[in-house]
């Protein structure tokens, strides 16, 4: 039943549903657009009761269903779903957006597919018009008649465009517009969609004049254009066309117009293109051709003021243009009156009484022709004749003509013409005067006296008057027929003329006539006068025959005196004074005057040349004179001066020029230098190379060269001859020496000889010298050779004495002198140099030995070497050989190698030299490599307001390479300044940065790789100066420095106490010597059951476990360091020491025990305080300073016997602060040997002492000093990389044992404030490699021993019994050590510092 029931509602809700379904339709149909190509189209797309999905097609291709359109990026569908509104945009629409559209709804269900199309069409405007051929607005030119077709074309449009064209704003319509034609335009990608469309019309006419100017327009009509904005293209017409003809106003045929009347005549051309080009004719001559235009009307203007010439003018206009060939005209003539503008009379002006006179009168152009009436004596004259004539100016010319005849009593007659216009009543006329003619009266001259003489230079008047006649006389006057000049006076019945005559030699004799002369006269009227003139020559001349003049021949002077009135009076002169000539001649001359000449005759001699003779002619009438002179040239060939220096001296290097002077005629002289009958360079071929040039007359030597000295021989030529002269030049050059020679070597007792040959110019025996330094030379030893310039210095009975060197010295003035040494051998027997820093050398073992042996001897001697006695095998054994040095011929040096030295060879070794006259022996001793001996000696050289020059003498170098240290103080001052030597070698060094006038203290220490020196006591004082100016030494020593300003009762108070102080201290060393004595016996005695006894000769470092005693061991130096001979390297710089804020074991008196008295003295102000290793305690292991240790219980000081040496431990309660010492800082540690006890069982079983390779290293973290009170472990000491050396090392016969000796007797310099630091210690590390450590192999023979040992460890166990004894073998080891260093009868005390003497153990060293 259920069933039943379910079955029955499914069905109900079937048909309930299908009776209530609604199919999906178009709400919004599609619709068709219209759009521009650019804008945007919306295509309308609604579905009401949507189901389906809905998409949009383009021709039947499916766009898809997104609203971004794939491949269509300027589609979008967009819309509402809920509303069915799908609708799709286009944008910026193309023409391949034409097309037809599908909105398309898909299936649902029940609903069905929709369709609805709509199309899509899309228009484009024109993109332009024109017309073809023609820009918009251009101008189109054509001729009146020719066809014109204008082409229009609208490009580009869709749907195609229509054109309409129109003449201005008329639209042009019929035949004359063709139809239209259309052109398909392909789209560059050939899309049929995308064509467009080109419109073509044309319009086709004649063009007209009516079509000038006339505007063609094409215009486009499109569908997406907008109307009131038309696409326009236009053009306008220019039709050419000619242009009509000209006419003229401003004047009327006929027309009269006076003279001078204004006229102003218009041309004008109307239409034509282009207008008319209007030009104005007149008589067929262009005379304006300036025209203005307005539109298409010319017009020309012609404006004047008529005159005579423009009557019966024809005045043309033309009018043309491009378009004519033949040209326009318009033509008038013009009718002018004018009257004449003068009359004009013609005939003579002069007449004489009954004279017809013919008189003529024109008149100028007249329109009408002109009457013309004469007035004679102001009556009308009738009996004319009258003529008229055409002018060819215009007008007419009228002429008349009559005669008139001259009456008596009458000065001029005056005939008036007069020209008449009848027709403008004007009138003109002109006047003519005929002048009667009457002759003058006779001149007359007034203003000189015939007879009278006048002196040239006088000024003469001469005066001329005529009177009446008619017109009134022209005077003139004469000279000689010659008019000159005059002035003329005039009154109405006379006329006068005057001439002022400076009177000269031509007016003697001239004629003056004076001219009166009118137009009645035909035949001048005249009057003369003649003149007599006194003048003077005017110049005289001299001459000489022959022309050419020449010594040795006769010569003729002449003198011709120019015409004279009365005659000249003519005389010789040479210098001044009168020189008789032959008689004087006479003859007639010009302008009446008479002529003068008087010879004189002359010998020729070249001493004439340049002589000047003088004629002089006088008139004695005037007192007036002329003059003449002739120099004489004489032609001689070169003459030399006198004064020619015939020898000249030039110097070496040195310019030299000669010039000589030649005197001839012509004085164009050429020299010719020679040497040798070699040319010598002209200047102008001379290159920079040539030293000796010659420049004419000039010989240039620029740099003299003594091969330069000779014979110059120089030529003077000109064109009368030649001569020549010999110039000696000696050129000075310096003096040198060539040899110094001595004759033989001198016996004793015998003369010896020395030569010097020398070289110079000059180069006599005063020239050469003989010196040497505390040696008198008498003048009577002296002798010179000139031959050979050799000087002779002969030594009477020569002894050793006499040996020595001679200085030969050569000065001659130019340059410097010159000197040269020459040895003085006399024959003596061996002397041998035993200075200190001979009698040592020092070596390591296994290296080289050099022992030197220096010795003075004549004749060589032999060298032989021997130790203890026994001569050694030199040069035949492969252990000792000798070199042999000659350093001068008296000076020897023999120098002994010792191979691979081993401590054997240490000692003493005796040098011996033998010749014929003797022998003599030296010790050298042979030591390990030490510190430096002080320096022996210091000097002051230069001083200067800064500055101070030192130079010393260095002691024993220690066998290594010394340089060297200054310190210095002002006297008053405590503290030191310190320069290090530049360069290291050297032994002189000037200090700079002084100040003026102040007192300084110097001294210099010597270091070397090892150590280092003492300084020298201050004893050695300089005073720099007060200006820059070199001043003298002022060297003082030290002990007077303090007292230098003091008071005698002070320096007596100072003396007194220093005395009691050397008695206290006195007593002090004997008190020590005792003590030291006994001691030394105690320790020999506990020591004698040893087998063997080892001095070490070496500084030592002590090991805690020993108690904390120190055993050392120090030579003369006290400290010495000794570096391995295959470490060549330099050691570090000294730095300077840095005070110490702390001093360990030093109360704040800052004061240390002397004695047992408990004095207290001072230290001394020196170096800052040292930088040492500091202790906890009073555990200082160092060497008390010289004479201030304190004997302290338990200790002893170290004696020194002749015998074996025994070091005693001696007390060190502190540091010194006086800086004797050395750093004990260092990067190294020590290296002991093995015990004692096993060290002596080896040696007396007869074995090899074992080495210590099985004593392990220990390295220690960093350097440092332990308690050695504290613990069984041994304090490592770090030191620098350099061992101590040893220093005067002896070999013993008995039992093998080294000792210490004293073997150089030099005295010990003075204690002194000293300090040294081997390197910056602070500076090494720990695992530096130190140098190989070599010692004397006294007991290990094997050199190498060091090897066996780590070198940071220590061969001691830490299990070494402290209380067993022990033989520490020493190594070469940086370990500082301080000692007392004194004088004591001739022998060092050495004090050695034992911090610990409180156990029982006995330390052999």
């Amino acid at each position: 039943m259920c069933a039943k029931i379910w079955v029955s509602f499914a069905v109900l809700c079937v048909i309930t549903c299908t009776s209530g379904f609604q199919q999906q339709y178009f709400r919004v149909v599609p619709r068709s657009l219209r759009v521009h190509e650019g804008s945007e189209a919306v295509l309308e797309c609604a579905v009401a009761n949507l189901a389906g999905q809905v998409q949009w097609a383009k021709d039947g291709f499916a766009l898809g269903f997104s609203s971004v359109i794939p491949g269509y990026p300027r589609y979008t569908m967009f819309g509402d779903r809920r509303h069915g509104v799908y609708n799709l945009r286009i944008a910026n629409v193309t023409l391949e957006d034409d097309a037809e559209y599908q909105c398309q709804v898909g299936p649902a269900q029940m609903h069905k597919v929709i369709r609805a199309n709509a199309s899509l069409t899309v228009i484009s405007p024109p993109n332009a018009v024109e017309i073809v051929n023609h820009p918009h607005n251009s101008k189109l030119e054509v001729k009146e008649g020719e066809d014109v077709v204008l082409e229009c074309q609208v490009r580009n449009a869709k749907p195609a465009a229509k054109i309409i064209w129109y003449r201005g704003n008329v639209e042009l319509r019929g035949d004359k517009v063709s139809s239209e034609d259309v052109k398909e335009v392909e789209s560059p990608n050939g899309n049929p969609k995308s064509t467009r469309y080109t419109t073509i019309s044309r319009v086709h006419f004649k063009a007209t004049a009516e079509d000038d100017y006339a505007d063609f327009t094409c215009e486009a009509r499109h569908e997406a254009l907008q109307r009131d904005t038309p696409m326009r293209s236009t053009v306008q017409l220019s039709v050419l066309y000619p242009p009509g003809a000209p006419y003229i106003e401003g004047y009327a045929e006929g027309e009269t117009v006076r003279r001078g009347q204004s006229l102003e005549l218009v041309c004008r051309s109307r239409g034509g293109n282009p207008p008319a080009q209007l030009i104005w004719y007149k008589n067929g001559e262009q005379i304006r051709m300036a025209y203005r235009t307005s539109g298409r009307m010319s017009e020309n203007v012609l404006s004047f003021k008529a005159d005579a010439s423009d009557n019966k003018a024809r005045y043309t206009c033309e009018a043309k243009n491009i378009m004519i060939s033949n040209t326009l005209k318009a033509e008038i003539d013009l009718t002018v009156l004018f009257a004449p503008s003068h009359v004009s009379i013609s005939g003579p002006s002069e007449a004489r009484v009954g004279d017809p006179v013919p008189l003529s009168c024109s008149t100028a152009p007249s329109n009408p022709a002109a009457d013309i009436k004469w007035m004679v004596l102001n009556k009308h004259h009738k009996e004319a004749s009258n003529r008229t004539v055409i002018s060819p100016e215009g007008g007419w010319i009228t002429t008349s003509n009559i005669t008139v005849v001259v009456e008596p009593n009458r000065r001029a007659i005056v005939v008036v013409c007069q020209g008449i216009n009848a027709q403008l009543t004007e009138n003109v006329l002109a006047t003519h005067t005929i002048n009667v003619l009457y002759p003058p009266s006779a001149p007359m001259i007034t203003g000189y006296i015939p007879g009278t003489t006048l002196s040239a230079g006088t000024v003469q008047k001469l005066s001329c008057i005529s009177t009446g006649g008619n017109p009134l006389a022209t005077l003139t006057w004469f000279k000689n027929d010659k008019k000159i000049h005059s002035t003329t006076k005039t009154t109405d019945k006379s006329v006068s003329t005057e001439i002022s005559i400076l009177t000269n030699v031509t007016d003697n004799q001239a004629q003056y006539r004076c001219e009166a002369t009118n137009s009645a006269t035909e035949i001048p009227l005249f009057e003369t006068v003649t003149l007599n003139v006194h003048f003077a020559p005017e110049a005289v001349k001299v001459r000489a025959e022959p022309e050419e003049l020449k010594p040795g021949i006769e010569a003729t002077l002449f003198c011709d005196a120019a015409s004279s009135n009365p005659p000249a009076t003519l005389s010789w002169w040479r210098d001044g004074i009168p020189v008789q000539g032959l008689p004087m001649q006479l003859k007639k001359g010009l302008h009446g005057g008479t002529v003068s000449t008087i010879e004189l005759k002359l010998n020729i001699s070249k001493d004439l040349n340049g002589a000047v003779y003088t004629c002089q002619a006088m008139n004695e009438a005037l007192q007036r004179s002329v003059h003449d002179a002739l120099t004489l040239k004489v032609l001689y060939a070169p003459i030399f001066d006198e004064t020619t220096p015939y020898t000249t001296v030039g110097v070496e290097n040195e310019p030299l020029i000669i010039v000589l002077r030649a005197d001839g005629n012509p004085g164009s002289i050429t020299y010719t230098w020679t040497k040798d009958g070699l040319p010598i360079t002209q200047s102008s071929y001379s290159s920079s190379n040539d030293r000796i040039i010659s420049e004419g007359n000039m010989l240039n030597m620029t740099r003299l060269s003594r091969h330069d000295a000779g014979v110059y021989t120089c030529e003077a030529v000109n064109s009368q001859g030649a001569a020549t002269v010999n110039i000696t030049v000696s050129v000075h050059y310096p003096a040198s020496i060539q040899t110094v020679t001595q004759h033989g070597v001198a016996n004793p007792n015998e003369d010896a000889v020395l030569s010097c040959t020398a070289t110079g110019n000059p180069l006599t025996s005063e020239h050469i010298k003989w010196e040497r330094k505390g040696y008198e030379i008498s003048a009577k030893s002296v002798t010179f050779e000139p031959r050979n310039s050799t000087s002779q210095l002969v030594i009477s009975k020569a002894s050793r004495d006499d040996v020595g060197n001679f200085q030969c010295v050569v000065n001659n003035g130019i340059g410097g002198e010159t000197r040269k040494d020459v040895m003085l051998v006399v024959k003596f027997k061996p002397e041998l140099d035993s200075s200190p820093s001979l009698a040592k050398s020092a070596s390591n073992v296994g290296q080289v030995g050099r022992l030197t042996c220096k010795c003075k001897a004549a004749p060589a001697p032999n060298f032989t070497w021997s130790k203890n006695g026994a001569k050694l095998p030199v040069n035949t054994s492969t252990k000792y050989f000798a070199e042999f040095h000659k350093t001068d011929p008296v000076t020897y040096t023999s120098v002994l190698l010792i191979n691979d030295v081993s401590s054997s060879d240490y000692g003493s070794y005796e040098c011996g030299a033998r010749n014929d006259l003797g022998f003599s022996t030296t010790s050298v001793k042979l030591d390990i490599t030490s510190s430096p001996d002080p320096i022996i000696s210091i000097m002051v050289t230069n001083v200067t307001h800064n500055s101070v020059t030192l130079e010393w003498v260095p002691g024993f170098d220690g066998g290594l390479n010394p340089w060297f240290r200054i310190r210095y103080r002002k006297i008053y001052d405590d503290s030191y300044k310190y320069e290090d030597v530049v360069p290291r070698n050297s032994t002189t060094f000037t200090i700079g940065g002084l100040e003026r006038n102040t007192d300084y203290v110097f001294s210099v220490m010597a270091i070397n790789k090892i150590g280092q020196s003492k300084y020298r006591p201050d004893d050695t004082k300089a005073t720099t100066l007060t200006s820059s100016e070199v001043g003298e030494l002022n060297v003082v020593s030290t002990e007077y420095v303090e007292t230098s300003d003091v008071s005698k009762t002070v320096i007596v108070y100072v003396s007194i106490t220093g005395a009691i102080l050397i008695l206290i201290n006195a007593a002090l060393v004997a008190c020590f010597i005792l003590k030291r004595r006994s001691r030394r016996l105690k320790e020999q005695a506990g020591q004698s059951s040893k087998s063997a006894t080892i001095e070490m000769y070496a500084p030592s470092s002590y090991n805690d476990t020993m108690t904390g005693e120190t055993l050392s061991s120090v030579s003369e130096k006290s400290e010495t360091y000794s570096q391995d001979d295959g470490d060549d390297r330099q050691p570090p710089p000294i730095p300077e020491v840095p005070s110490m804020p702390n001093r360990h074991m030093l109360n704040q008196t800052d004061a240390y025990l002397m004695d047992d008295q408990g004095l207290v003295i001072p230290p001394p102000l020196d170096y800052p305080p040292p930088n040492y290793a500091v202790y906890e305690g009073d555990h200082a292991r160092t060497l008390p300073h010289p004479h201030r240790h304190k004997d302290i219980s338990g200790h002893s000081t170290l004696g020194r016997s002749a015998g074996k040496q025994n070091y005693v431990p001696a007390p060190s309660p502190m540091p010194p602060l006086d800086g004797s010492y050395y750093n004990m800082a260092s990067d190294r540690y020590l290296s002991y040997p093995p015990l004692i006890g096993e060290y002596l069982h080896q040696q007396q079983t007869g074995r090899t002492p074992t080495p210590p390779q099985q004593y392990g290293a220990q390295p220690i973290p960093k350097p440092h000093l332990m308690n050695g009170g504290v613990g069984g472990s041994p304090s490592h000491i770090a030191s620098p990389p350099l061992t101590y050396g040893l220093d005067g090392l002896d070999r013993q016969s008995a039992g093998g044992t080294l000792r210490r000796q004293r073997l150089d007797k030099m005295a010990v310099p003075p204690p002194d404030v000293t300090v040294l630091h081997q390197g910056n210690c602070n500076q090494h590390q720990l695992n530096q490699t130190p140098a190989p450590v070599k010692q004397p192999q006294s007991i290990l023979k094997d050199p190498s021993r060091h090897k066996y040992g780590n070198q940071y460890g220590s061969p001691i166990s830490a299990s070494t019994p402290q209380n067993s004894s022990q033989i520490l073998t020493v190594q070469n080891l940086d370990v500082p050590q301080y000692g007392t260093i004194r004088k004591e009868n001739k022998k060092q005390n050495v004090t050695i510092d034992e911090s610990f003497n409180k156990r029982s153990e006995t330390h052999v060293v």
